[in-house]
């Protein structure tokens, strides 16, 4: 399959759908002397959406943004305080949330995943009070448990489970499926005993993630009830006390017409469930809480017609913002004019046409968006893309032929 899947002559985003401050910053900076190429984040709005999360689901469920989704410095600080803590997956993830915690004046609680951890992470993590590791293997816990007998610490450990099956659909799968994620189900009573016996851990948990992007809150809501079963079942089997079950992340939004998450709906339907007393159950959303706060913008610095078709060369392109090209979704722009061009320059323009936009590497696999209808696109205006606030930045390949970096703003600007 060709990605980015093409639009098919669908129109581009109306550009009064963007907000004024991401219009007006975006102006400011396009009249300047080189092209802009930039990611702009509302951190009050990531704040807001935090906030409005947590406020619909019960009690007993605690909120660890996802750190890998956008480790931006300045949405990671303003997000603690609000969210639990973090879920994190490296040595520089877990230094960030410190930090951010710090600044914001609250213990740090992270929940650690990957199925990579190198020893320096499981010693970061072992030395960290708040700390819970998700390990992902047999091995892993063998070198956890010589880490934390290493710090001299005990370490609470959430064993993570590849289920058997997951009813969830969603833009990635990682459970009910052959996968390096987690531990096989099948095998999970062994690594249950395993984990109780080895010094310097803490049985106290499941952790599963077993989609990315998911819509139907119906569906989340069935798979919440589902980690908990599993959870409660094979703690009693073995005499765990079991204190956390973390469902990982997987609340997606809509990249095109598809309705949104339904969240009052899925806090509606976690109140119908009712967890063993004391136990807490995780959710890590990322994209959910970031996506939607961030912009892509490129400046577009050609535009040319090819044996009839139409391409938009910008300031930009996956070296930036790889996410089109990475996945099976359709990630529309729109079009903010510009009036300022250098005089004795022609300018060329599509006008209501079909246009591909497309980077300034030299491979044609730097295709952000196929086939958007535009009603007019000129040299010197700028494509921005919503919903750019997870996987953008540092998901990109920023290295390939040198070209500078995007710039990023934190909205509003002082």
């Amino acid at each position: 399959m060709e990605l980015p899947p093409s639009f098919d002559g669908a129109p581009a985003v109306p550009v009064d759908r963007l907000p004024a401050a991401v219009r007006d910053e975006l102006a400011r900076r396009a009249a300047g002397p080189e092209p802009v190429a930039a990611y702009l984040y509302d951190t009050a709005a990531a704040v807001a959406r935090a906030e409005r999360l947590t406020a619909a689901l019960p009690a007993w469920v605690d909120v660890y943004y996802a750190v890998k989704a956008n480790p931006y410095g300045p949405l990671v600080e303003a997000l603690a305080g609000t969210v639990t803590g973090f879920e994190v997956a490296s040595c520089s993830e877990v230094a960030l949330a410190d930090d951010a915690c710090a600044k914001a004046s609250v213990p740090t609680w992270v929940t650690a995943s990957g199925p990579g951890k190198q020893d320096s992470l499981l010693h970061d993590l072992a030395r960290l009070d708040g700390a819970i590791v998700n390990a992902e293997s047999e091995l892993e816990l063998h070198r956890l448990s010589r880490a934390a007998v290493a710090a001299g610490r005990v370490v609470p450990v959430a064993l993570r489970v590849n289920p058997d099956r997951t009813d969830m659909a969603g833009s990635l799968r990682m459970g009910g499926v052959a996968s390096p994620f987690g531990i096989p189900e099948e095998r999970l009573d062994a690594a249950i005993a395993l984990a109780a016996r080895l010094p310097g851990l803490d049985p106290v948990g499941f952790h599963v993630h077993a989609v990315s992007g998911n819509l139907d809150a119906d569906a989340h809501a069935a798979y919440v009830r589902q980690c908990l079963g599993l959870a409660v079942e094979r703690s009693a089997a073995h005499g765990i006390a079991l204190r956390t079950v973390d469902a990982g992340g997987g609340i997606g939004v809509p990249f095109e017409d598809e309705a949104p998450f339904d969240l009052d709906r899925f806090g509606a339907l976690l109140r119908e469930i009712e967890p063993p007393p004391g136990v807490r159950v995780a959710l890590e959303p990322g994209r959910w809480l970031a996506a939607p706060v961030g912009w892509y913008a490129a400046q577009v610095t050609d535009v040319k017609e090819s044996r009839g078709a139409w391409f938009a060369v910008v300031r930009g392109g996956i070296n930036h913002f790889q996410l089109p090209t990475s996945w099976d979704i359709r990630h529309n722009f729109a079009v903010l004019p510009v009036d300022a061009w250098p005089d004795g320059l022609p300018r060329p323009e599509a006008r209501d046409a079909p246009v591909t936009v497309v980077g300034e590497l030299c491979t044609p696999e730097d295709v952000l968006a196929r086939d958007v209808t535009v009603g007019a696109l000129r040299a010197g205006d700028v494509v921005v893309f919503p919903n750019a606030g997870a996987y953008g930045f540092e998901f990109a390949m920023p290295a390939f032929l040198g070209h500078p970096p995007a710039e990023r703003i934190t909205l509003p600007i002082a």
